[in-house]
Order: structure tokens, then sequence, then C-alpha cells
């Protein structure tokens, strides 16, 4: 049965874990998208990056994020609302780079599920 074919309320297993780990990651903390791969022994940053995109609606989508710290694109401003909210720690721009958004500060915010 392809992806296309399940019914709404089922979702492929790997989803089903990847999800898991998400809802796992406590408020103000992030894992990488490697990370998760590593923490479910199977896949890679490419596979469940395309989990997220696909089903990360429900879980707390902002936790998982790129290894170098750099916001979703297209949902920069709703993640930097909730790292606020959360008390992420954030690696904000210099006064040079005025409009940039700030990333996320890896070495601070990054749970390794411990």
């Amino acid at each position: 049965m392809s992806e296309e074919s399940l019914p709404a309320d089922a979702l492929p297993e790997y989803a089903e874990r990847v999800l898991e780990v998400t809802d796992l990651i406590p408020s103000g903390r992030v894992m990488t998208y490697g990370d998760v791969a590593e923490w479910l022994g199977e896949g890679g940053p490419r596979q469940v990056g395309r989990v997220m995109a696909l089903y990360g609606g429900a879980v707390p989508w902002w936790r998982v994020v790129r290894a170098d710290g750099v916001l979703l694109p297209g949902h920069e401003l709703r993640a930097l609302d909730r790292y606020r909210a959360e008390g992420t720690p954030l690696r904000e721009a210099s006064r040079a780079a005025e409009g940039h958004v700030p990333r996320v500060d890896m070495k601070r915010a990054r749970w390794d599920g411990g």
C-alpha cells in the first residue's frame, strides 16, 4: 500500500515513530533531523524531514531543526514565536544583520534524549 492510498487516519510506521520522538523533546529544547533518525536507528535526516513535512503539524514540529540551527524556511516567524515562548536558546543576529532571523543556539538547545 503506498502512502497515497493510506486511510486519512493511518500513518506509516516510520512516521509514527518519528512523531513519537518529536513529542518527547522537552519545551525549550531541540533535536536535529539527524538526531531523530539516529535515536530511531533507522532512516536519515531527509527521511525525518519528509515525515515532518507531511505529518508534523500535529506535534511540536519547531523542536526538530536543521543541524545549523537555521529556522525552517517559510515558517520562521511561527517557529520564532514558539521558541521565545518556550525559552529556547537563540543566537540573535548582530546589528549589522538587521532584519536577520535568529538561529537556534544548538550548543545550548540541543537535547540528547537523556
